[in-house]
């Protein structure tokens, strides 16, 4: 994204999860945040309150298809299909591949109706060999104005995230960035 702005943009994937999602909505309003977040269609269709509650508090929507599939391992025709079915429940243009992992024709196709939205950085909140100092420390050190971050409003995810969110923001926020979502 562009620089000299001392923006960051925030971006939450696999969600919304039940009590997660809340608390990441309550953290990101006390430092009038705004993020977007990649939800899963399934997990639309499951937590409808929770899809309308992001949306209410004016944060960007993107898909992550509709169960987390791996490009790699699905053929293109369901690939394309997973996206289009989480996307009739969130009517959005931006679409967040999970893992990162498309072939070359699900790219071709897909960016036809779709804006791909890649990161900067990934936080690995998800990962259990890091502890939540690691990871807020990983992300300290990797992010400038302009970074793409992901975090991940899930159960694997919930310590570590739930750690750094808020560590990240105040950090960021006593240096003068915002935090904006991507349109």
């Amino acid at each position: 994204m562009p620089s000299g702005e001392k923006k960051i943009y925030l971006t939450f994937d696999d969600g919304p999860t039940p009590d997660i999602t809340s608390k990441v909505l309550e953290i990101l309003r006390k430092y009038n945040a705004k993020a977007t977040f990649f939800c899963l269609g399934n997990n639309i269709k499951k937590y409808p309150q929770l899809f309308e509650a992001i949306k209410a508090d004016g944060h960007s929507i993107g898909i992550h298809t509709f169960h987390h599939e791996n490009g790699w391992k699905t053929k293109t025709a369901d690939y394309v299909a997973s996206v289009d079915a989480a996307n009739a429940m969130a009517e959005t243009v931006l679409f967040r591949p999970p893992h990162g992992r498309m072939r070359p024709r699900q790219i071709r196709l897909l960016r036809k109706k779709y804006k791909i939205v890649a990161w900067s950085l990934i936080s690995y909140d998800w990962d259990k060999t890091l502890t939540p100092e690691e990871c807020f420390k990983n992300i300290i050190k990797k992010t400038h104005d302009g970074s793409i971050i992901v975090f991940h409003d899930s159960i694997k995810a919930c310590d570590n995230m739930l750690y750094t969110l808020p560590k990240v923001l105040q950090h960021f926020h006593d240096k003068g960035f915002t935090f904006n979502s991507l349109s």
